[in-house]
């Protein structure tokens, strides 16, 4: 992308968002609700209307989707009123699934098959299927049979697995024939489907014998054979693969495409580094909603009531653990009532924990997307973060002790202060590899609300620990 055209492309998003934003009558008036409204002001926002019409005409689906994220839930409804019904299967593609439902509550079913009626076969059963109401059966109904069989075979797919990220449009040759006419094949073409480094190469039923990259025709003699010259070992997925395992070969294999084959070994489609790509990019969102146990549909302009009632159950989870937390400290009232001092220092020693854990976590989390973490290597996990911690308890600890006996002029209190952080960090280490491990044995998500979960283990053990410790400190060195 040229300065030049983000440039523009960031003036015509601030002129866009600051028109809605600014104008509620305008909004009001592309939502209906323009009643009362005087001549001079119908006049105005007839003007500010044909503004924003000629503003959108210009922009790509994905950076009109982009803006309409960007908007509150009544401006967005607003400009989606000015998305010609044309482009508006496009966007939607483009979309975040957060804002599916506030882009499609006003639309009727035969308004959404239209929609996405100039979609490909792939995007319009994607889209069909996860938005509000399922009109995957109404879209089937409409297709020829040859696509109905196509679509059939792939829709009961998860969305985590390839056969849902995949698509249909590639083009396959034959292995006796030449490259000339491979080269007239792709002249009569006139265009080939986007994200396309190479053609595949089939038998008259259809079974994939090899892949024949873009490349090759154009470096080799118009007189050999594709047989001779392709690549009869390709990298291949199945519907019933992990569309992460895919997307771990994308990475590893520098690929731009790849065949997608049923259990006998027929072509049935390919995956494509756009597919890809847009996989990894909701996963990583997803993610770091899930560690904080936020819902992956929320929208950050959702109404109040509907953020709460995503939110309610992990901030549930949260008020328990900060109640059991709390009457940890309640046991030991009367050691903090002898020496206030404590009430400071507490806090320093559940939120070194917390870091800690979060640290650990995030990176036990991604060794298991990425397939790092085996049964034989369990105990040198755990080894290693605990040896981390402990140096790291040693060495800050140490720093906080020092701190704490320059502060109150106590050497037992700072040698308290130290040995609470270090067996904190210690438990931070240890639960940050386990409570993922365990998870994942239970067949749970691990990244879902872990940093919730070890928040709560490292605050309240790490006040259990320093204030269990203060009140062994006050017993014997009463000050």
């Amino acid at each position: 992308m040229s300065a030049s055209h983000a440039q523009r492309l960031s003036e015509t998003r601030h002129r866009i968002l600051t028109l809605l934003l600014s104008e509620p009558q305008l909004v009001d008036e592309l939502l209906g609700k323009a009643a009362g409204h005087t001549a001079e002001q119908i006049e105005e926002n007839s003007r500010y209307r044909a503004a924003l019409e000629a503003n959108i005409d210009p922009l790509h689906a994905a950076d009109l989707a982009d803006i309409l994220e960007a908007l509150p839930e009544e401006e967005r409804q607003a400009l989606w009123q000015l998305v010609p019904a044309v482009r508006r299967g496009r966007v939607l593609v483009e979309a975040s699934e957060t804002v599916w439902a506030s882009l499609t509550e006003e639309m009727s079913d035969r308004d959404i098959l239209r929609a996405i009626e100039p979609l490909d076969i792939d995007d319009q059963v994607w889209l069909a299927r996860y938005l509000p109401r399922d009109l995957t059966g109404r879209l089937l109904s409409s297709l020829d049979p040859s696509q109905r069989a196509r679509v059939l075979s792939v829709v009961q797919f998860a969305r985590d697995r390839v056969g849902r990220i995949m698509d249909f449009n590639f083009l396959t040759v034959r292995a006796d024939v030449t490259l000339a006419t491979v080269q007239r094949f792709l002249r009569q073409k006139k265009a080939m489907p986007e994200g396309t480094d190479k053609l595949f190469v089939t038998d008259k039923n259809n079974q994939l014998l090899g892949e024949l990259m873009l490349t090759d025709i154009l470096m080799n003699q118009p007189e050999m054979r594709v047989e001779a010259i392709m690549n009869a070992r390709p990298t291949t997925f199945q519907l019933n693969d992990k569309a992460e395992d895919a997307a771990g070969a994308f990475e590893r294999y520098n690929l731009i495409s790849a065949a997608v084959i049923d259990a006998q070994g027929k072509l049935i489609g390919r995956v494509t580094i756009e597919d890809v790509v847009d996989l990894v990019n909701e996963e990583n969102e997803s993610n770091i909603r899930r560690m904080s146990g936020i819902s992956q549909e929320e929208d950050v302009f959702a109404p109040v009531r509907k953020a709460v009632r995503k939110r309610w159950a992990w901030l549930a989870v949260n008020l328990c653990t900060a109640f059991i937390a709390s009457r940890v400290i309640g046991l030991f009232e009367e050691t903090i009532s002898q020496l206030v001092a404590l009430a400071t220092l507490m806090p320093i020693v559940a939120g070194i924990g917390g870091n800690t854990g979060n640290q650990t976590i995030t990176m036990i989390v991604r060794a298991l997307a990425l397939h790092q973490v085996e049964p034989g290597n369990f105990s040198f996990l755990i080894f290693r973060e605990l040896g981390v911690a402990l140096l790291n308890g040693l060495f800050w600890g140490g720093m906080m002790g020092l701190v704490t006996w320059l502060m109150y002029h106590n050497l037992a209190l700072g040698g308290v202060m130290m040995l609470a952080m270090m067996m904190n960090l210690l438990l931070a280490a240890l639960m940050g590899v386990l409570i993922p491990l365990v998870m994942t044995k239970m067949k749970r998500d691990p990244a879902v609300g872990s940093s919730v979960l070890i928040t709560a283990i490292t605050d309240t053990g790490g006040f259990f620990i320093f204030l269990g410790l203060a009140t062994i400190f006050l017993r014997h060195h009463p000050g």
